[in-house]
C-alpha cells in the first residue's frame, strides 16, 4: 500500500502539471455572522434580485452551451436551521437549482452582493461543473484502483484506493472550478444591471481558506483578483 501512495501522489502530480490553470469550485459559500438584511428585507430582496438574475443567467447558458438545461429555478431553503449556504444542483429532471439557506440571506448585506452570489452558483451550472467534478472524481478513482492492483493489492485495498482516488479526484480541480464561476458571475452580476465590484466584497466576510491541499475553495484575495481582472477586462463596474 505505501508504494500505491507514492504512485498515486505522482499520478496527481502529474494531473495538476497537465491542466492550464483557471478554475474549480464546489457549490458552496460560507460565510461567518455579520450584520446583514433583516429577514424580510432579505426575503424582499431575493426575490428582486432572482428575477433579474434568472432571465440573464438563461440567456447566457443558452449561448455558451448546447443541449444543457438552462431553465434555473432559484430556491430558499425551507429549513431555518439549515447552515449558511448557497450551491447549485440538479433536480431528478437535470434542472439546475440554486439554493439559498435562510441565513446565508441573513449574512449577505445588499442587492449587488446577493446577485454576485446567485450570479456565481449559475455560473457553475453553465461551465458544467458537476459533471466535470464527477468525471473527475471516477477518471481518479479508476486510475487509483488499476495501480493498486498492478501493484498486487487484493481487493479490499483496490476498493480503498478507488474511494481515496474519487475523493482526490473530485476535490483536485474543485479551486480551478471556483475561479471559472467568479469569472462568469462577474459577468452575469454586471447584465443583470448589479455592480461586481460591489458583490465581490463578499469575499472581505468570507474566513480566507487560504491555499490548503485538496481544500474545495481558492483564496479570498485569489478571487477577489479574478473578480477585478474579468470587471477591467470588460469595462464592468
Amino acid at each position: 500500500m505505501r508504494r500505491f501512495l507514492c504512485l498515486f501522489a505522482l499520478a496527481v502530480s502529474a494531473c495538476n502539471v497537465a491542466i492550464e490553470p483557471a478554475s474549480q469550485s464546489a457549490p458552496v459559500v460560507q460565510a461567518p455572522r455579520v450584520q446583514g438584511m433583516a429577514p424580510g428585507e432579505a426575503r424582499s430582496a431575493f426575490a428582486t434580485v432572482s428575477r433579474r438574475v434568472e432571465p440573464v443567467a438563461e440567456r447566457e447558458c443558452r449561448s455558451r452551451t448546447q443541449g444543457l438545461n438552462c431553465d434555473f429555478l432559484i430556491r430558499i431553503d425551507p429549513n431555518p436551521n439549515a447552515a449558511p449556504n448557497a450551491y447549485q444542483s440538479l433536480d431528478r429532471s437535470g434542472r439546475p437549482v440554486i439554493t439559498f439557506t435562510q441565513r446565508m440571506l441573513g449574512q449577505i448585506a445588499n442587492h449587488d452582493e446577493l446577485a454576485f452570489v446567485m450570479s456565481h452558483e449559475a455560473a457553475h451550472h453553465i461551465r458544467g461543473h458537476l459533471a466535470r467534478q464527477a468525471q473527475n472524481s471516477a477518471l481518479v478513482s479508476a486510475g487509483a484502483g488499476l495501480i493498486t492492483a498492478l501493484a498486487g493489492g487484493g481487493s479490499s485495498s483496490v476498493s480503498t484506493a478507488q474511494d481515496i482516488g474519487g475523493f482526490v479526484g473530485a476535490r483536485t480541480y474543485s479551486k480551478d472550478f471556483e475561479l471559472e464561476a467568479d469569472e462568469l458571475g462577474t459577468i452575469i452580476t454586471h447584465k443583470a444591471g448589479y455592480r461586481p465590484s460591489i458583490g465581490v466584497r463578499f469575499f472581505n466576510r468570507l474566513p480566507d481558506p487560504g491555499d490548503r491541499f485538496l481544500g474545495s475553495h481558492p483564496a479570498n484575495p485569489d478571487r477577489v483578483r479574478v473578480v477585478q481582472a474579468t470587471i477591467d477586462r470588460y469595462g464592468l463596474n
